[in-house]
């Protein structure tokens, strides 16, 4: 079998997720892919319209013989999760993804794939595309920016669509149909520091925590998986009871929604502690990775020599946020007691960072907390708040989304099920999720609305190992048109 995506079986659908994988398509940044979307509706003669948000709907009327059936909207995602390999040379503004097939897996080199939520566009763009499938009216709906604020779906006008039934192409299991998820919000604290002056006489190390697995937030918060910057407070936190050393930079995590798979500080320590701080790492390195041997193989923790930087922090105000970090709660908080195994409520310690801003020097440290019960969204959000609070920072929060309620009694559910079954020959799993979709604002905006959330199977999203299997886009293909042709008649 080829390894190019492009030769992948569906190949109406392979078609334009290759074509998608070439177009830089960062959150906040979607200008290629919304003008690339204009084209396609133009070239095949299809309304297309843009709104003010930068979301794109694209329509196609009723194939003949469907002309009394309900609209459906087709709703995924243009945007996509930038992550990469410390190694990998990548620009997510301008390079295309290098894509691979192996083992019957669509993998990316070094970077995420973007199948979050490329193969859904590419499933819409091959539904408009063809002559040949059986449809009513459909809408087909691209937001922007889902994986950094939900803004697309945020600013949509409530009449923006006019389907009363939605289908969310952004689920991660083919098989499974999502009828809930959970509302959310970031929790973000600063800390202004003082630059300390870095004596060149110290040793100078660079301490980096990598090779971690890292992964969603939402969906692989309860799966074990290591959280990067926790691992580096705790090792300076006890660091700090074997020798002295002033911290001059941290760094580590990058997007609220992924959990850190590196982190890294440089430390200064007296020229006769280089040894202990040698063999302090060495060991602390040795338990990681016992106590990680299986969720996290590949984990490793570097020491290198460095120069004097240009300056330090403070040491009180290094000392309060490595307290902080190493007190802030980390992953899931309780589990549903009305779903089971589904996490009701948890927490992500998602990056620290350095501000160095208009002569104004802070620490950030970011944080996102979900929970299907909104006031346990705001009890986990007070546990941070209290945290870095009471080492002096300011805390605020932003980017608040609605969770999504599940409705058993669907019309739409019922129908994807009974096309499961009569596909397939088993039932699909029905379940509720741990993550944000734009399903709880269209929700929100749109309370009659009738919706569902299906994908084929990816692995390991919002990191560089996530993967796409080819064989459950051909199911989930045949899946969604077999919906389509099932639409139920308008007013029924």
């Amino acid at each position: 079998m080829s390894d190019k995506v492009i030769d992948q079986q569906p190949k109406e659908v392979f078609h334009y997720f290759d074509q998608i994988t070439r177009i830089p398509r960062p959150s906040k940044k979607e200008e290629k892919m919304i003008a690339y979307l204009q084209d396609f509706a133009k070239e095949q003669g299809l309304a297309c319209e843009v709104d003010h948000a930068g979301n794109v709907l694209i329509r196609k009327g009723a194939t003949p013989g469907y002309e009394d059936r309900e609209s459906i909207a087709l709703q995924c995602h243009m945007d996509m999760v930038c992550e990469k390999d410390k190694d990998v040379d990548f620009n997510f503004e301008t390079d295309a993804i290098q894509t691979y097939v192996e083992d019957g897996w669509v993998h990316a080199r070094g970077t995420t794939l973007g199948a979050d939520d490329g193969i859904g566009d590419a499933v819409c763009l091959a539904i408009l595309a063809s002559d040949s499938i059986e449809h009513g009216p459909i809408e087909c709906l691209f937001t922007r920016d889902e994986e950094t604020g939900l803004t697309g779906a945020m600013e949509m006008a409530p009449d923006f669509i006019e389907s009363k039934i939605l289908i969310n192409l952004d689920s991660e299991e083919e098989g499974e149909i999502c009828i809930g998820c959970s509302g959310g919000k970031d929790t973000v604290a600063e800390l202004e520091y003082e630059r300390a002056y870095a004596y060149p006489e110290l040793h100078y190390a660079r301490i980096e925590v990598r090779g971690l697995h890292g992964g969603h937030s939402g969906s692989e918060i309860d799966k074990g998986y290591a959280n990067a910057v926790k691992l580096l407070a705790r090792l300076l936190f006890r660091l700090g009871n074997e020798v002295e050393y002033v911290l001059a930079s941290i760094k580590g995590g990058n997007l609220d929604n992924a959990i850190p798979r590196e982190a890294h500080a440089v430390i200064g320590v007296a020229p006769e502690d280089r040894d202990a701080l040698a063999a302090f790492v060495n060991v602390f390195r040795s338990h990681l990775q016992d106590e990680y041997k299986v969720m996290e193989p590949g984990l490793k923790v570097e020491l290198d020599t460095v120069e004097t930087p240009d300056y330090c922090i403070d040491t009180d105000t290094a000392n309060d946020l490595i307290f902080a970090l190493v007190a802030c709660p980390h992953g899931v908080i309780e589990m549903s007691r009305e779903i089971d195994g589904l996490v009701q409520t948890s927490t992500n310690l998602a990056s620290v960072k350095m501000r160095n801003e208009d002569e104004e020097d802070a620490l950030m440290v970011v944080t996102s907390q979900r929970s299907s019960i909104d006031s346990q969204i705001d009890m986990v959000g007070d546990m941070v708040r209290a945290t870095f609070e009471a080492i002096g920072a300011g805390v605020y929060e932003h980017s608040p989304y609605p969770g999504w309620e599940p409705n058993t009694d669907s019309q739409i559910l019922k129908i994807a099920c009974e096309s499961y079954r009569a596909l397939y020959d088993t039932d699909p799993k029905v379940y509720a999720i741990h993550a944000g979709l734009e399903c709880g604002l269209f929700r929100q905006k749109r309370p009659e609305l009738d919706m569902i959330s299906v994908g084929p199977t990816m692995l390991y999203v919002h990191s560089p190992a996530e993967r796409l299997e080819v064989a459950s886009v051909g199911k989930f293909w045949d899946y969604i048109l077999d919906i389509l042709k099932r639409a139920p008649k308008a007013g029924k």
